[in-house]
């Protein structure tokens, strides 16, 4: 069954499915990715990940945990400095909740892609090849199962027909819409069921900045690249008031990348020109000393992004599917990760983690069934499928008010969390903690943690209606 694999999206997940399928054996894997190189640079796509235990399980499997580590700032580390409006600083070190918790660590998404590529490059590119400026034209039924056109920058074309295809390629993914097409009438497992957020709709863009830019003009007052900053804006109001939210970087010469993340009706995505952008960070924080930070051509490459928006948390019950006749041998095994199968806001770091663990369980199940890809398959599905629909329940309600788009709302959910978190020490046997605690446990699954979430909720609703009944008859 070690026949051709074509993966497409060659992000984090895609690169990481090459490495683990090489490492079972397989061959003739190719990657088919839209980027023109690997470094090339997408402002809106120059976030960090935290990589955390769930994450690890698979560069634990790939051997490149201790690579990771390398280039990353580990949480145990995790320092925060909060700038407020009238430039007052706050420095503390982040707590570790359960530090009995495998370390996590902050890398920027540019440096995990390079880490997967640099393993295929040393040692899997008899088996590995990856396609950069090439993308995936049409996917069509085949006598042999399924044929894959692709095509490059330089109207290359190729044509593949694969044993195994694999979507990496987001929520867009082409690979899921041809199997919804193909569905049409039958069935609508392919088709995204999409869920209301706190968060859901937010508008983010990232401002370059440089590496170690000043903070005032007292020399060598320097941000830290291992250091996370929240500078907050000058500015009051729902559509003014905004932050920069930077995260740590282990390398101290690359840029910094700040997050700005708002509602869509926020004055910031109404300036059109460089002047009317440069002006409104002058009042926004006249405490920076801005000329010394940010650059003409940095306000152009922002003003020219389109950005993005945060979307609402969704999945498609369908994960996988068998196209041909594989009790003859003939046929294409297709599978679906990442966001092309569940997408949601970033509010609990799972998004890269979640894509991951996809890629480590389907690994697991090759392992189980000795790579037949027409039993490991269905064996997938059936055990990441509810884990999928508990990961959109949880994106719902662990923490999707931290953007401070709703204050009293925010300040609602501190009052749930440390109430439970309170109840949990206190007792243990009968309540568990906060899910947005659960969820950094990787020994778990996300079934297993909302059970324990909806356990404590029904709990705590139980004990609410005993304690009301008791008042109301101590009345009467």
């Amino acid at each position: 069954m070690k026949s051709s694999v074509v993966i497409i999206g060659g992000g984090p997940a895609g690169l990481a499915t090459a490495i683990a399928l090489a490492k079972r054996g397989w061959q003739n894997i190719t990657v088919l990715e839209k980027r023109a190189t690997l470094d090339y640079y997408e402002p809106d796509k120059s976030y960090s990940y935290q990589i955390d235990g769930r994450g690890q399980k698979l560069t634990d499997l790939l051997g490149l945990t201790s690579q990771l580590a390398s280039q990353s700032v580990p949480n145990t580390e995790f320092y925060f400095t909060l700038i407020s409006k009238n430039g007052n600083r706050k420095t503390r070190k982040v707590p570790i909740v359960d530090p009995n918790r495998k370390t996590a660590y902050w890398l920027p998404r540019q440096s995990l892609i390079q880490l997967f590529y640099e393993e295929i490059v040393q040692n899997w590119s008899d088996s590995i090849r990856v396609l950069f400026a090439t993308e995936c034209q049409e996917i069509k039924e085949h006598q042999q199962g399924l044929e894959i056109i692709a095509q490059s920058s330089q109207e290359q074309e190729f044509s593949f027909i694969p044993t195994l295809l694999v979507g990496c390629d987001g929520f867009n993914s082409v690979v899921r819409q041809f199997l919804n097409q193909k569905e049409q009438g039958k069935s609508e497992r392919f088709v995204m069921q999409k869920f209301p957020s706190a968060s859901s709709g937010l508008k983010y863009k990232v401002l370059t900045l440089p590496p170690n830019f000043p903070l005032s003009d007292t020399p060598g007052d320097l941000a830290e690249s291992t250091m996370a900053y929240a500078i907050r804006a000058n500015f009051t109001g729902r559509r003014k008031a905004f932050s920069l939210g930077i995260l740590p970087l282990k390398n101290q010469n690359q840029p910094r990348s700040a997050n700005i993340i708002t509602y869509q009706d926020h004055e910031i995505w109404g300036l059109k020109t460089t002047s009317q952008l440069w002006q409104f960070l002058q009042e926004a924080f006249p405490h920076l000393p801005l000329t010394k930070i940010i650059s003409n051509s940095d306000l152009e490459i922002f003003l020219s992004s389109s950005g993005g928006v945060f979307p609402p948390p969704q999945y498609c019950s369908g994960l996988s599917q068998i196209i041909g006749k594989p009790e003859e041998n003939l046929g294409t095994g297709v599978i679906l990760f990442g966001d092309a199968v569940h997408c949601f806001p970033p509010d609990i770091g799972q998004g890269v983690n979640s894509a991951l663990e996809d890629v480590y369980l389907f690994d697991e199940v090759l392992a189980q069934t000795k790579d037949n890809l027409w039993s490991a398959l269905p064996q997938y599905q059936s055990l990441r499928e509810n884990d999928v629909k508990a990961l959109i329940r949880l994106v719902q309600i662990c923490y999707p008010w931290q953007y401070n788009q709703a204050p009293l709302r925010q300040k609602l959910w501190s009052v749930n969390f440390f109430g439970r978190f309170l109840l949990n020490r206190l007792f243990p046997f009968l309540f568990n903690p906060h899910s947005f605690l659960l969820i950094q446990n990787h020994q778990l699954s996300y079934a297993e943690i909302l059970a324990k979430s909806n356990q404590t909720t029904f709990r705590l609703t139980v004990g609410l209606l005993l304690l009301l009944i008791g008042l109301y008859y101590s009345i009467t």
